[in-house]
């Protein structure tokens, strides 16, 4: 039995749930946690024919989920998983090992991309497996020690992007953090376009609370949906695989909808609060 406690955020995961679940399950943890975010479907229904601890984040979102389960743990080291995530025979294990051995703050395990049939699903694969992004320290794979975690914690103002914000102040703090070389999952993408474009605007929105929050010290992280769709499509043109550019002057769009939208309710906000304290 590995002493770790397994954390997995839901929200309406019937189609994906159960193969992460019967991954996790054959790595023998100590406990499994499932925080769900209020599913209308048969999240729990699956939940329950497994050995879980299931308990409600009653809608706070996706930051508030992993510190709830984090809280909830029992053992000295935690692994947030989502639930699209499929760890192949002994790759928690190894994980476990890897981050045990080698001295880590946080050690998340890399990503092989996969996606159903569909146009959107295909692109964003293709996107993840040829992005620089695939090496940065994320939260969808990870083992952290649980004290580490909880005193560091998630911003949970943000509704996505808290993993950027997280690395940041890691880095700041001068922990040991990365993404495991030899040790990698299997990462399941959505193929409709509702999935992509819930991907696309969460992200932009995660920008810009970074921006929002931290100034001209993050300011240069508007430039990534630019610069990401720019090598995007040089990429498709460089491999003759044109039919990913429209997927990349998507991404771009709504990126940059979603991030100037979320800075223009900010700058409202603040000159309503300024206004209040003037009168």
């Amino acid at each position: 039995m590995l002493d770790l406690s397994v954390i997995i955020p839901v929200r309406n995961a019937e189609d994906i749930l159960e193969a992460c679940l019967e991954s996790v399950v054959s790595a023998q943890p100590r406990e499994i946690i499932i925080v769900d975010g209020m599913s209308t479907d048969g999240t729990l229904d699956i939940a329950s024919r497994y050995p879980t601890l299931v308990i409600s984040d009653e809608g706070k979102g996706l930051p508030a989920a992993r510190m709830m389960g984090a809280r909830a743990a029992q053992s000295k080291w935690i692994a947030l998983v989502d639930a699209d995530v499929v760890f192949p025979d002994g790759t928690l294990e190894a994980l476990y090992a890897e981050f045990v051995t080698q001295g880590y703050a946080g050690l998340q395990a890399g990503q092989q991309s996969t996606s159903g049939p569909g146009y959107w699903g295909q692109a964003l694969t293709w996107h993840h497996r040829n992005s620089r992004s695939k090496n940065w320290f994320g939260l969808v794979a990870t083992i952290m020690e649980r004290d580490v975690f909880l005193a560091h914690g998630l911003d949970e103002m943000f509704l996505s992007g808290e993993d950027i914000e997280f690395r940041w102040r890691l880095t700041d703090a001068g922990l040991k953090i990365g993404v495991s070389p030899t040790t990698v999952v299997e990462h399941r993408y959505g193929d409709t376009w509702e999935f992509a474009r819930g991907q696309f605007t969460a992200d932009g929105k995660g920008l810009a609370r970074m921006v929002a929050q931290r100034g001209l010290g993050a300011a240069h992280l508007g430039l990534l949906p630019l610069a990401a769709g720019i090598r995007g499509i040089g990429l498709a043109l460089a491999k003759r695989q044109p039919k990913w550019i429209p997927y990349f002057l998507a991404f771009v769009g709504y990126n940059y909808g979603a991030f100037f939208g979320v800075l223009a309710k900010d700058l409202v906000a603040r000159r309503r609060t300024t206004t209040a304290r003037s009168a």
